[in-house]
């Protein structure tokens, strides 16, 4: 039952293939911001998956996320969730992302629940 208070996480390395100038969100060696971001979504989904019926999943809404501090290459970046509010389909999150050093980006994170087959027939119908 998806209640508030399930928590998730999800962590990566930082690597080439992660970092700013590769995502091109940047020049710069290190964490990329729309990667910081996809951890979080990833955190999120993750923490209430098992909490849905066979065939439902959820779909990212809304990021409201501050990146305060850069992380370079070679560390681990970890992202945490915590279910804040469940509004019918509508599931709020508080998400957070640290790096070896410290709190790295925070903000609020919507998703909402969907049957993923109608789902996907609708924007393939696009």
């Amino acid at each position: 039952m998806l209640e508030a208070g399930i928590r998730g996480e999800a962590a990566t390395v930082v690597d080439n293939s992660n970092t700013a100038a590769t995502m091109k969100s940047g020049e710069l060696q290190v964490f990329a911001t729309p990667c910081m971001i996809a951890l979080m979504e990833q955190a999120a989904y993750q923490s209430v998956a098992g909490e849905l019926e066979e065939g439902q999943g959820t779909v990212g809404t809304m990021m409201n996320v501050k990146h305060s501090s850069a992380t370079p290459v070679g560390m681990q970046v970890t992202a945490k969730t915590e279910l804040v509010e469940v509004d019918g389909r509508r599931l709020v999150f508080h998400v957070e992302a640290y790096d070896e050093r410290g709190l790295i980006g925070e903000g609020e994170h919507e998703r909402f629940i969907i049957f993923n087959e109608k789902f996907q027939q609708k924007a393939n119908a696009k």
